[in-house]
């Protein structure tokens, strides 16, 4: 445990910023899982309503360095 006070300082935000990343991270690894889920499902026209509102979370967690710009490509 730190004793200078901007460590001390240092670790909450970085548990802040760690808690907030991987929240966005799951958002976008759901967001991937519904949609393969109603392909495989055969509700191809529920999938292809849901695709611009999943790109939108990936290019948010892109944008906010979360994700690699390549990485969000693919």
């Amino acid at each position: 445990m730190p004793n200078i006070k901007s460590a001390k300082k240092r670790v909450l935000v970085n548990q802040k910023k760690n808690d907030q990343n991987k929240m966005i991270k799951t958002a976008v690894k759901t967001a991937i899982k519904k949609v393969d889920l109603l392909v495989k499902e055969g509700k191809v026209d529920e999938a292809k309503a849901f695709i611009p509102e999943a790109y939108a979370i990936i290019d948010s967690a892109c944008s906010k360095g979360i994700l690699h710009k390549n990485n969000a490509s693919n």
